[in-house]
């Protein structure tokens, strides 16, 4: 079997950043810019406020995940953007309206991630999105993977993109 060339850095950069910047202004309506790039998660972000973590892993040649972090502010903004309902509605409605919007956000940016990868011969599957929410939640490197973190902000939110990859 023939070795899988490492995945250089910059197609991980630039395939990261449309990906958000593609999902965040087709479904939220609003631009994503990224703001850095960081060798540690940066729990700062979140400090002592509640959030949602959304992951879709990904299989095949390389194999991973990508965690969309995102406060639970943003959370409510992006649902009610996308479902066209005010912040008290999509409050009424529950938890799970918030989880299904960040779990298709978090689908599609995995997704078009993944396409990039797919199209340079790195063929991977996507799993299924599972979304957590709480506080003082954190990601943990998974042995063998490396790791890449990407810093946006949309419309003053900031979104943190934590992806893991191995080769297969």
């Amino acid at each position: 079997m023939v070795p899988i060339a490492p995945i250089a850095d910059e197609l991980i950069h630039k395939s990261i950043v449309h990906a958000v910047q593609n999902v965040c202004s087709t479904m939220i309506k609003k631009n994503a810019s990224f703001v850095e790039k960081t060798a540690e998660p940066n729990s700062a972000s979140f400090k002592d406020q509640p959030h949602v973590f959304g992951c879709v892993g990904f299989v095949g040649k390389i194999d991973g995940i990508v965690y969309l972090c995102i406060s639970d502010d943003f959370a409510g903004y992006a649902a009610s953007s996308i479902l066209g309902m005010s912040p008290q509605e999509v409050a009424a409605e529950g938890e799970a309206v918030i989880k299904d919007v960040i779990g298709e956000i978090t689908n599609m940016t995995a997704g078009c991630f993944k396409n990039a990868l797919c199209d340079q011969g790195y063929t991977c599957k996507l799993t299924l999105p599972t979304i957590v929410r709480g506080q003082n939640l954190s990601v943990a490197a998974m042995k063998g993977c490396t790791r890449h973190m990407f810093h946006f902000d949309c419309n003053g939110h900031r979104l943190v993109v934590d992806i893991q990859i191995k080769l297969g």
